[in-house]
């Protein structure tokens, strides 16, 4: 009987090829579009889910509190003597491993010399917590002995081609000491928080020259040691997160701080789940850049509504056609088919529409994935699909979808009378119609709502490359300082400002586009005494040429300058750090007295504000200051537009006469900006793509309601011609109920659309103020687009004969 019925829906489809390409289209489209939206989140839901301790696995982060309780700042990654602390302090815990990232690491092998970016340094421990295959060497004590290393297949063949590396000896960073290659590794999978390339041994830090085993021991204010805890299946976090309050009171004390105040109220210790990082870590200093859970809510909702929408879509032009198939129905009830046997009819017919989508749809989405991916800056693998048990899932949906879409036409159609159906009378009730109105306004309003957030993501992107940052950030190139130069700094820097392109040229320990996250305990002196500020301040060390360099305007007194030495025990605020002390104006804070960390000095001027960090964050208080020894991180070198190529190979001819042994790396400023904003222009993309889906398919689920009633409404059609209605004025006519769907639907998406977005824009500290032609342009873009489809359905039947409309009559 199955058979049979496979056989009659096979001819019934190609027996009505326009009805049935359209349900066909419809559907793949619904599909398609729900397969790529579950690569996406599949693919987000993966991260770091390839080691096989992934759900006992966690990081240790870090929490700083302000004087009043507030939360200042949230590290993932905390001082050094915290790992084998917590290790020896809970007895529970079955490993601990560190890693440290190095920055740029200058790698030398012969006359090969490069700078890679992901180099860190990691304990012996480190394998035993992460499952990333070693091809060679023993991954157990390949990290033992100082000066060891460990490299991925890729860079091991970027030094070596065809040589085995396996205890060749390699220069990192121009050290005096040779580092050993003791292992070789595969590469992280791309779905890992973290991609270390260079694995360099941890033992080799206790190198005072590097960092020193007392340092790493005693020294609870460098946070940049990244701590992982592996715990036993199935342990309950609670009974070291309860604990780890007073284990900082008993281990950690702050110098200066009085007996009687406890740890737990300047900082906190936090474990963080492994598999959670990726989609719920937005600290403040994370290895690389994060995704969001709430983006793969958002997706999932975006999914099944297009899933739900095809199935609606599928309900409408069933029964739009009904009037095609009422013969055939009433014919099969004559001849003694039970009202049971057509529905299962109807059903197969539903289930083997499905099952053609969906194989086109896999298909497409094959096809359609590299694009996706080209476009949003994605690495997603239709892969993904076909892991068992989401393939079986997506096996079932013909027969879940199929049912859902099918059951309504089914039990429609089956209730015709015969008697009726053959006598050519068919009448629709209006309940049924309404409920098809509800959908289609249900279509359009989430259209609209697309409309609008693609919009306001766009909107607030371009407000944000054009917003002023209060510098000039074009043709400024960067790159990491090199200690080496800092006792021939003046000459280098004299000879970079002889090459005519160059304009300026200045030093600091970060640069704009990065986080401000280094800070001191401050006081004010005041009538001879010191005052703690009750403001966190953070710090920048900067020369004499970095605010030239960056164009920044100075609101009151001066900047650092050659011309007096004293400068190095001297300061400089930004406007908000002066407000925020309650100063006044800006000149109200020069020449007052201020201890920061432990140096003495005046302030002599005040900059104006300007965007440090990602327009996410607002301004915080800020303080420069130049140092007696080197603490620069990084040389800004602003260059003019002209012949640039030519100003950057003299630059780099200027570098390698000072700098041989260290490659010249270089970045633009303004393209590092761009990439703060990476994940919202993902967004924006991924939002357009989805918008245009779900308006193409709404437009179907009108297609087929206007196909539907106008079906309904012929003779009327018939008889308004035959008394003189023109074409413009019955497509009109025809048109005015659909297009008021379409209103309703604005009028219900407008207010929705305006609290998401404004809940979505609260994420940044400086954004637009949505418009109200955003709304308007969007509601005026829907009716033209339901006009225009319902328009297909309407012309065509305002031009039909009147004569064959009322033959019957």
């Amino acid at each position: 009987m199955i058979k049979n019925y496979l056989r009659s829906a096979w001819r019934n489809i190609v027996r009505h090829k326009y009805i049935s390409f359209i349900n066909i289209f419809g559907l793949t489209t619904g599909i398609a579009c729900c397969l790529l939206i579950l690569t996406y989140i599949l693919n987000e839901l993966s991260f770091d889910r390839y080691n096989a301790n992934a759900d006992r696995t966690y990081r240790v982060t870090r929490i700083f509190y302000t004087g009043s309780g507030a939360e200042s700042l949230h590290l993932s990654a905390v001082a050094p003597p915290f790992g084998p602390l917590l290790k020896s302090a809970f007895p529970d815990i079955q490993q601990m491993t560190r890693v440290y990232p190095n920055g740029t690491t200058i790698l030398r092998y012969k006359d090969k010399l490069f700078n890679e970016q992901n180099g860190f340094f990691a304990d012996e421990h480190f394998f035993d917590v992460f499952s990333v295959e070693v091809t060679e060497g023993d991954k157990h004590t390949a990290l033992n002995d100082p000066y060891n290393v460990m490299l991925t297949e890729k860079i091991a063949h970027k030094y070596f081609v065809n040589e085995d590396p396996i205890n060749k000896t390699i220069i990192l960073d121009n050290t005096k000491h040779a580092y050993k290659v003791t292992g070789i590794f595969k590469p992280f999978p791309v779905n890992a928080h973290m991609h270390p390339e260079i694995l360099m041994s941890f033992n080799t830090l206790n190198d005072t020259a590097l960092y020193g085993a007392k340092q790493l021991q005693t020294n609870f204010g460098n946070n940049a040691f990244y701590t992982y805890l592996l715990l036993p299946p199935n342990y309950n976090i609670e009974k070291i997160s309860s604990q780890l309050p007073a284990f900082l009171n008993n281990y950690v004390h702050f110098p200066g701080m009085p007996a009687n105040v406890k740890t737990t109220t300047v900082t906190k210790l936090t474990l963080q789940k492994l598999t959670d990082i990726h989609l719920m870590s937005h600290l403040d200093d994370e290895i690389e850049e994060n995704g969001d859970i709430v983006r793969i809510y958002i997706f999932a909702v975006i999914a099944l509504f297009i899933l739900f929408i095809a199935c609606i879509n599928y309900m409408n032009l069933s029964t739009a056609r009904s009037a095609l198939r009422a013969r055939e129905i009433g014919i099969r009830k004559v001849i003694g088919a039970q009202r049971k046997e057509i529905i299962s009819q109807f059903l197969s017919e539903s289930v083997l529409i499905t099952w053609i989508a969906l194989i086109l749809a896999l298909l497409l989405t094959c096809i359609l994935l590299p694009y996706i991916n080209d476009l949003s800056g994605l690495k997603l693998s239709v892969s993904e699909l076909f892991r068992w048990n989401i393939l079986l899932g997506i096996l079932a949906l013909p027969f879940v979808i199929g049912l859902l879409s099918g059951i309504y036409p089914a039990l429609f159609m089956s209730s015709f009378k015969p008697i009726t159906v053959l006598k050519g009378i068919l009448k629709i009730g209006t309940g049924s119609l309404s409920f098809r109105k509800v959908l289609v306004v249900v279509q359009f309003a989430i259209s609209i709502i697309l409309i609008i957030a693609t919009t306001v993501v766009y909107q607030q992107l371009h407000y944000i490359q054009q917003k002023s940052l209060g510098f000039n950030k074009d043709h400024i190139i960067t790159t990491a300082y090199a200690n080496d130069l800092t006792r021939q700094y003046e000459s280098f820097r004299n000879d970079l400002l002889n090459i005519p392109g160059v304009k300026e040229i200045g030093r600091s320990s970060r640069v704009p586009s990065g986080r401000l996250l280094d800070e001191s305990n401050a006081s004010v002196i005041q009538n001879g005494s010191l005052q703690p500020l009750k403001i966190d301040l953070k710090c920048l060390t900067t020369d004499y040429g970095f605010v030239p360099t960056y164009g920044m305007h100075m609101a009151a007194g001066r900047n650092f300058s050659r011309d007096f030495p004293t400068d190095t025990a001297n300061y400089v605020l930004n406007e908000t750090a002066v407000k925020m002390l309650g100063w006044g104006n800006d000149q109200n804070a020069v020449g007052k007295d201020m201890l920061y960390g432990t140096t003495k000095g005046k302030i002599i001027g005040v900059v104006s504000d300007f965007h440090f960090e990602s327009l996410h964050q607002s301004i915080v208080p800020l303080i420069f200051y130049m140092p007696k020894q080197s603490y620069y991180g990084y040389i800004s070198i602003k260059i003019s537009g002209n012949n640039i190529p030519a100003t950057i190979n003299a630059i780099q001819s200027t570098w390698n006469k000072y700098l041989p042994q260290i490659p010249f790396d270089y970045s633009f400023l303004d393209q590092k900006f761009q990439q703060l904003y990476n994940s919202e222009q993902q967004q924006g993309s991924l939002f357009t793509i989805f918008s245009f889906i779900a308006i193409f398919i709404a437009c179907l689920g009108l297609f087929g309601l206007s196909a539907f009633t106008i079906t309904q409404r012929v003779k009327e059609i018939g008889v308004r011609k035959v008394l003189g209605a023109s074409v413009p004025q019955i497509v009109a006519e025809l048109s005015k109920d659909f297009l008021k769907l379409v209103f309703i639907a604005a009028v219900i998406a407008f207010p929705i659309a305006w609290y998401s977005m404004n809940k979505w824009l609260l994420d940044f500290a400086s954004r637009i103020n949505i418009s109200w032609w955003v709304f308007v342009l969007a509601g005026i873009a829907a009716l033209i687009i339901a006009f225009v489809t319902i328009s297909f359905q309407s012309v065509k039947a305002a031009n039909a004969n009147p004569v064959k409309s009322l033959r019957s009559e």
